[in-house]
This record gives structure tokens, C-alpha cells and sequence, in this order.
């Protein structure tokens, strides 16, 4: 019913880096305008390489904020817009395609040009200075080689918007998607994506404290993003039209996602908030073409043909696809020949930009509530505080208004009209609290009914399912736990509630193990480690710590029976959360499963490292050999131990940690990357630590010299206001110098 057809276009190494090199050339105007610009931008490096950004406008500190993240990584900058303009392939090689074809079904390149074009005067601005300062770089730099984009375009930021690298989009099924467009049945179809079941969680953290729980009386903020490591770069945007901002920014946007101003600061958390939805629409085919039915009615399919360039070896070859849309949205799957799958979701670009930078300059509760007005950030939470002592938090934004009569976790009919969204919930609808009088809020990518603790969160009966349909883990647990506890914060001890070291999964999943395990004499003496295992399990207070053999011990044994238990979900059930899945593996497995799970990660221990009982931080490891978006490892070179563990078990500082080709030893890839604690008093405080540090150069000072700190829970000073730039400056100078 579908096809697409294959054209080869054979290009000649030698002209495919002619044309490389062409198109790295700038015109002489273009050359003498960046210039003049850069003249209008100071950078000052302070002592830890991060970048405090002076512009005269708001586009002078884009200028410079791009420049900077193009001198401290400009291979990621790279890799984010290749990602969000679908163009992987053209790297990466034909396994990439379906990547590039899912970003294509959404937006395309004429689109976001049309965008930029229509956008208000200002945001043009920005835009040009996106593009500015990022040429202006590659200008500056010849020995600079991008992998394909060697020239960037304004209108790149519109399909980048919101902060989160792929945004909805990535939830779409890439293997459902890959066997419609292959002309492949898809089965199961509700969840083809297997894989994801086992990947470490990502997400964020977010804790704000009301003035009334804080020892100086002022708000306070964590802000602890979950991601890929080095993923956010840290850095400070000032400009002369108000602009004042400190945070986290995505490489090669121009915004602080995360972060915070003078008046206020905002944390976003992963949100599972119902923004998107699946139509099954019903197909017939006549005369070789497509209709699907509506109210009755029959409808003609939407029909075009896109060509998708991608790399094989020396060679640039095309891929031709015919891609297919019903009024609802793209076609991204089907559940029979006579059903196919149209996803509808938020592709509002323009006012997702917008939102992400106007937030930066809001100046408290009730204009940054205002902006939130645009409702572009549709794969998101906020948790809030400003310096008048408000603390808030949103679940999500962009809300479509839905019949509750349907349930919107499946997909819908797509011919019946009642299913059609009726407009958009405003801000004031959203799940949200407000100072609210347990004088705490948390989100840890959970639910948002225990956003303050009982009592004081918002009350599920009052907002329809599809609202928040995010269940609870077990960081959100602890996160209640934690900060329900104690009565005063101050930013050391927001510090080590962030950095809490109970594990909260562990209160779950042990008791059953240790109740299981009832040995006779002779099973005991036949079987000694095992007998002292449990003994190690039964004293443990399930906190993590780099001496702790019970850690290791335990999370090679959750490991092995969550493993087990996976195998016997049964295929057609939707994706368990995290708890109601643990509580399945605990209820699936036999007692006799469970203590032979754990024989089998004491053997394992003792096959990798001579004993089972390792010190978990002599397991777990920090370490940055090459900077490169793949960072490679290796146990013969220096590492650095971490007690903290994968989110999973409810640690709240996350380090999802793995065993790489060659390794034992595990190493982080993913969890906290930028983390901040923030203070709002007359004058702002705040202390700050990234992942390894500035730059991903190896060898240059700023590679590695926060590892430490963020290994051991602690974190540097951060310099907000002039002065202590001043005081603390490794160097000044303009772009291009």
C-alpha cells in the first residue's frame, strides 16, 4: 500500500570537499557586519572557564552566548542541530534516515523559513544573531571542520525551540514509524520500541523552598537537570535592555533553559503531561488513492513525496519517500492495513521560542505566569521562585481541551468528531500550586498530587486524567521524605537534600529477598558468601556511599531479577512505571528466583573483580578521556569513585552508570549535569557544579577541574554580579579575538 523508491547520485570525494569548502566561505559584508558586532560583546571567562556574556542588545549577548558555546563545544552544537533539523544521516549513514523522515513529518526546512519570516521584529533579531555569532566563529576558525553544517541558517532555532533536544517528537515510536514507511507490519503496536523499557531514566529535579522554611528568610531553588553529560553548558547573558540571566543552556540554543535572573528562577522537569495525541484513522482505498473517514464522510489522505539525502561512505546518495497526513497530523504507524496512526501535538514553534526567552527576563511570580500564557512548552514542568518570597510550580503547559467521555492514554478515533481537541486549557487550569502551606515544592518527574507533600498538593479529582497521568517514582518519594523532615533550609542544607543518600527502591525490593532467604545449616555452610550477602543486605540503611559493599550488592541483584521479571511482561501491556513495574518483578518472581538472582551477582562480582565484596565506589566510576559526544573508557586510566546511583533506585542525585567493550568497572553517562542552589535575597547567592567542566577540549584547564567537586557532592561559588567577575576573571576579550 506504501512505496518509496531508491535514486543513487554518485559524487566524487574530491568535489564533495570542494563543495565543503564553498560553502564555508563568507562574503566580505557578512565578514565586516559580525565583526562590528563582536566589537559590542565583552566575554570574561571567570577561574572555572564559564562565560559571563555583556552585550549592548539582547542579539549582542546571543551573538557572544554562541560564540562561547562554539569555543567551548562546537561538536555538540553541531549534533543538536542535525538532531532537531533532520539531517543525521547525512553524517551518520542510512541508519539515520528514519530519524531524519520522523523530523520531517513535523517541520521542515521551507516551513521554519516561512516562520522566521513572519516573526516579530525582535525575535528576528535573536535570530539573526544566532546564526551571526555561530558563523562568526566558524569565520574566525578555519581549521575548524563541521562535520556537514558549515554554514548556520536563523530559521535553525525553530526547530529547536523548547530546550529539550527532540521535544515531543522523540516520543514517537522510531520502529513503529520504521515499519510503516518500510512497508513492514509493525506488531505489538502500541509500544514497538523495546529498548527504552531498560534505559537509565532521565528527567530533572526541582525543589523550591518558601521563605517561611529558610533560615534567612529568602526563596530558595534547586535546579538539578538529569541528561546526557555535558549536555548543558553554564553560563551568564547580560545586555543593556534588561537582560540578566544565569543558568543552563542547550547547546546551540540561545536561552537559558534553566536557570535564573535577579527576580526569579525556573527549573524544568520531564513532564508526562497528556499534550499530544494518536488517531486511528480509518483508511479506504479507491482508484489508487487513500481517503480516510471523518463525520460520516470520506476524506482525501494528504500525499507527499520528500527526499532524504544520506551518507555511504564517499558517496551521497537519496532516499524518496511518500509520507501521508490526515487533518490530525502525520501518519507515524498503523494498526492494521485499514488503520493507520496520526499523531497531533503542539508544532507551534514561533511562541515555544518566544516562551523559552521571555521567561528570562520575566521579574517574578505574576509576569512569568504571563509569559507561561503563550502555552509553547509542551514537554515540560516548572518549578518556581522569585526574590518576593513566591514559590510555584505548573504541571506542563500547552494543554489541549479534550471530551473526558474518551481516554486519552490510548489512541482515539480519529472519525469520530467529538474526538477533536475544543481549544486549549489557559495557565490558570493547569495542575498547579501555589505557595502552597507546606512551604516546599518538588518534582522529580513525578506525579504532581504529591508536588508539596499531603495536604498541601493539588487534588486529582479536580483536573481531568489526561492532565497528569504521571505516576510516582521513587525520587519523588524521596524527595517528599527529604524535604517533609526538616523545618529550615539554608543553601548547604537544600545542598544535602539534593544529595539525600537513601535509596528508596531498596525499602521495597529487600524485604522480600531477606524473607525468601531461609536456609538450612547445610544450605548455609554449603553456600558461605551467599549466607554473608545477606547478612551485609540485612544491616544496610539503604543509603548509597562510595565504601558500601551492600550497594554493589544489592543493585547487581535488583538488576539481575528486574532483568527476569522484564521477560515476562506480557507483549501487548503497555509500559509499566518504574514502582508498579518493580512491584511486578517482586510479585512475578519466586522466592527461590529471587535469592538465586543474588548467587548469580555474587558470581558475577567475583568473576570481574576476584570478590564479590566491592566497595560501590570502586565499581562505580567517574571519567573523561576524550570530550567527544562518545566518550570512550577505559580501567587502566583515571577515574574517580561516585557514591551516588542510577534515579532509579530513588537516588536524587542521579549517576546512570555502565559497563562499556573492554570495562568492568561501570562509568556515568547520564544524570545530574548542571546543578544549581539558588537563594533570592536583596542580593542573589547561589552555588553551582557541571559535570567534569567547561570545555570539552582535553588538556586545557577547565576539562576536568569541577570533577571533583561534582563526585563529592560539592559545588563552587557562583559569580552573578560584576564585581565578583571582576575578582575572579581568567580573562576578557571580544569574539574573534
Amino acid at each position: 500500500m506504501r512505496f518509496f523508491s531508491v535514486r543513487y547520485f554518485l559524487v566524487l570525494p574530491a568535489l564533495l570537499a570542494g563543495a565543503a569548502a564553498q560553502a564555508q566561505k563568507f562574503t566580505a559584508p557578512e565578514l565586516a557586519r559580525w565583526k562590528q558586532q563582536a566589537q559590542q560583546v565583552s566575554i570574561t571567562r571567570d577561574t572555572w572557564g564559564v562565560p559571563h556574556i555583556y552585550g549592548k542588545t539582547d542579539a549582542d549577548a546571543v551573538f557572544g552566548l554562541l560564540y562561547t558555546q562554539c569555543e567551548d563545544d562546537f561538536e555538540r552544537v553541531e549534533a543538536n542541530y542535525l538532531d532537531a533539523i533532520g539531517r543525521q544521516a547525512e553524517v551518520d549513514g542510512e541508519a539515520a534516515l528514519y530519524h531524519d523522515l520522523r523530523a520531517r513529518l513535523f517541520m521542515d526546512s521551507t516551513q521554519a523559513l516561512a516562520i522566521y519570516r513572519k516573526s516579530p521584529p525582535e525575535m528576528k533579531k535573536l535570530l539573526d544573531a544566532f546564526a551571526a555569532g555561530t558563523n562568526y566563529y566558524l569565520a574566525t576558525h578555519p581549521t575548524v571542520r563541521p562535520k556537514l553544517l558549515r554554514r548556520f541558517q536563523p530559521w535553525m532555532p525553530l526547530m529547536f525551540s523548547e530546550g529539550s533536544i527532540g521535544g515531543n517528537i522523540s516520543v514517537v515510536s522510531m520502529e513503529r514509524l520504521k515499519a510503516f514507511y518500510s512497508q513492514k507490519k509493525s506488531s505489538p503496536w502500541i509500544d514497538t520500541d523495546f529498548e527504552k523499557k531498560d534505559r537509565e531514566p532521565t528527567g530533572s529535579n526541582g525543589f523550591a523552598i518558601a521563605p517561611a522554611k529558610t533560615a534567612n528568610g529568602h526563596a530558595l531553588l534547586l535546579i538539578n537537570p538529569h541528561t546526557s553529560f555535558y549536555f548543558r553548558s553554564e553560563v551568564q547573558m547580560v545586555s543593556q535592555q534588561g537582560l540578566n540571566a544565569y543558568g543552563a543552556v542547550t547547546w546551540g540554543q540561545f536561552f537559558v533553559y534553566q536557570g535564573f535572573n535577579e527576580h526569579c528562577g525556573w527549573m524544568h522537569t520531564s513532564s508526562q503531561a497528556d499534550s499530544m495525541d494518536e488517531y486511528l484513522e480509518a483508511i479506504e482505498k479507491k482508484n489508487g488513492a487513500f481517503f480516510y473517514k471523518y463525520g460520516g464522510k470520506l476524506r482525501p489522505v494528504q500525499v507527499e513525496k520528500v527526499s532524504l539525502p544520506y551518507r555511504d561512505g564517499d558517496r551521497m546518495l537519496r532516499k524518496e519517500f511518500t509520507i501521508y497526513r490526515t487533518h490530525h497530523g502525520p501518519i507515524v504507524g498503523q494498526k492494521t492495513d485499514q488503520q493507520w496512526v496520526a499523531v497531533r501535538m503542539m508544532n507551534e514553534p514561533l511562541a515555544a521560542l518566544q516562551q523559552s526567552y521571555l521567561r528570562t527576563k520575566a521579574t517574578g511570580y505574576t509576569s512569568f505566569q504571563e509569559v507561561m500564557k503563550l502555552n509553547g512548552n509542551a514537554s515540560n514542568n516548572t518549578v518556581f521562585a522569585d526574590s518576593k518570597g513566591s514559590i510555584a510550580y505548573w504541571h506542563g503547559n500547552f494543554m489541549p481541551r479534550r471530551d473526558a467521555k474518551f481516554d486519552w492514554s490510548q489512541p482515539v478515533d480519529g472519525s469520530n468528531p467529538a474526538t477533536e481537541w475544543k481549544g486549549f486549557h489557559g495557565v490558570n487550569e493547569l495542575v498547579q500550586v501555589h505557595n502552597p502551606a507546606s512551604g516546599f515544592i518538588q518534582n522529580c518527574n513525578s506525579t504532581p498530587y504529591t508536588v508539596s507533600g499531603p495536604g498541601s498538593s493539588p487534588v486529582a479529582a479536580k483536573y481531568p486524567k489526561y492532565m497528569a497521568p504521571d505516576a510516582e517514582n521513587y525520587r519523588g518519594l524521596n524527595a517528599v521524605r527529604v524535604l517533609s523532615r526538616k523545618a529550615v533550609f539554608s543553601l548547604d542544607t537544600l545542598i544535602a537534600a539534593a544529595d539525600d543518600p537513601h535509596l528508596t527502591a531498596f525499602d521495597d525490593m529487600l524485604p522480600p529477598l531477606l524473607t525468601a532467604y531461609q536456609p538450612t545449616s547445610a544450605e548455609k555452610a554449603a553456600a558461605p558468601a551467599l549466607d554473608e550477602a545477606v547478612q551485609v543486605l540485612r544491616a544496610w540503611n539503604h543509603n548509597y556511599s562510595k565504601t558500601s559493599v551492600a550497594q554493589t550488592v544489592a543493585i547487581y541483584w535488583a538488576e539481575r531479577l528486574l532483568a527476569k521479571a522484564r521477560a515476562r511482561v506480557p507483549a501487548a501491556q503497555p509500559q509499566l512505571d518504574y514502582i508498579s513495574f518493580t512491584k511486578f518483578a517482586l510479585a512475578d518472581t519466586s522466592p527461590a528466583e529471587k535469592v538465586a538472582a543474588l548467587t548469580e551477582a555474587l558470581d558475577d562480582l567475583t568473576r570481574d573483580f576476584g570478590t564479590w565484596k566491592m566497595p560501590w565506589g570502586d565499581v562505580n566510576r567517574f571519567q573523561r578521556l576524550t570530550g567527544k559526544v562518545q566518550e570512550t573508557y577505559d580501567d587502566q586510566q583515571t577515574s574517580l569513585p561516585v557514591a551516588f546511583t542510577s534515579s532509579a533506585w530513588g537516588s536524587l542525585a542521579a549517576f546512570g552508570a555502565r559497563t562499556y567493550p573492554g570495562t568492568k568497572k561501570r562509568y556515568g553517562n547520564v544524570g545530574n549535569s548542571f546543578v544549581a542552589v539558588v537563594e533570592f535575597g536583596p542580593r542573589i547567592t547561589a552555588r553551582s557544579v557541571v559535570t567534569g567542566g567547561q570545555s570539552s577540549r582535553p588538556g586545557t584547564p577547565h576539562f576536568t577541574d569541577q570533577a571533583d567537586l561534582y563526585a563529592n557532592g560539592r559545588f563552587k561559588e557562583v559569580r552573578f554580579y560584576p564585581e565578583d567577575v571582576k575578582a575572579h576573571t581568567e580573562k576578557t576579550y571580544h569574539p574573534g579575538e
